[in-house]
């Protein structure tokens, strides 16, 4: 499952955050809980470079709640500034404004002393696709679609949005890098849905899910789909058992094998096997 995916908007897309980064202070990094590492995209080491930021693990309340913390312990030990976050439920988002004003406390100190005060602070969201941007920046703006007008240097894509306590939010459209160069990285991304399911063989990353869930979550696994015995059981072997017992079935009495997978994917993308964590700190 080599993957190579790099749509033209998403070329620009690197372009325009590259030409917006000088119109803000801050930025935050969005990244699924669920794969920290997985869901960072290496390009945006170098394309934010030394610009001050704040790691956002979002989706926390679907992902491994001990894993959450090993992977802030991590972070932390790395240097990078990090907090747990739900974009749906609004949970850790209050602590955000603070994070972002402890962090660029000089500059703002700075910028007092020179007669500056009040000063909006300018943030720029950036992520891949489907991490939850959109429901984390209506929930911080408190309401949908909080377009503040056109600015200078704001090209289609692109909007302001005025959030409480004196900050403006520069959003970006989701971005990929070209390729996957780690097998691994993809099929956790697929998993969660940040590829689209139309370019990939959904049986094949299914079952390969499937053994991973054996292999890390076999209670939740068995609890979700009424199973037995797991441990020698092949991914395929999964697949047709699950597909069994949630009745895809097809003339001649065999297994849908796609429709079950259908199944597997939005159930453990929608947190109904568990609360999961697909990759742990180095």
């Amino acid at each position: 499952m080599n993957i190579q995916w790099y749509p033209g908007h998403m070329a620009k897309t690197r372009r325009i955050m590259q030409e917006s980064l000088k119109l803000v202070d801050i930025v935050i990094e969005l990244v699924d809980a669920r794969l920290p590492l997985s869901s960072r995209n290496p390009d945006i080491d170098n394309i934010v470079g030394n610009k001050p930021r704040l790691m956002v693990m979002n989706k926390s309340d679907i992902a491994d709640p001990t894993l959450n913390k090993a992977w802030m312990a991590w972070f932390n030990k790395n240097n990078i500034n990090v907090i747990l976050a739900d974009s749906i439920t609004g949970k850790g988002l209050n602590q955000i404004s603070d994070y972002c004003r402890e962090i660029l406390k000089e500059k703002i100190e700075r910028e007092t002393s020179k007669g500056m005060v009040n000063r909006a602070i300018k943030l720029m969201v950036v992520g891949i696709p489907n991490v939850g941007k959109s429901s984390f920046i209506n929930k911080l703006a408190g309401r949908a679609s909080a377009k503040t007008g056109d600015r200078p240097g704001v090209t289609r894509g692109q909007q302001w949005i005025r959030l409480k306590s004196g900050f403006e939010l520069l959003d970006t459209p989701g971005i990929l890098w070209p390729k996957f160069e780690d097998v691994q990285i993809g099929r956790k991304l697929a998993y969660t849905g940040a590829i689209k399911d139309e370019i990939m063989d959904i049986e094949e990353l299914t079952c390969s899910l499937l053994e991973f869930l054996r292999n890390n979550y076999p209670e939740k696994l068995k609890e979700r789909y009424k199973l037995n015995e797991i441990s020698d059981l092949s991914g395929y072997e999964l697949l047709t058992n699950i597909g069994k017992k949630r009745g895809c079935i097809v003339s001649g009495g065999e297994i849908d094998t796609f429709r079950a997978a259908g199944i597997i994917l939005d159930e453990f993308r929608g947190a109904k096997i568990g609360s999961m964590t697909l990759e742990k700190p180095i």
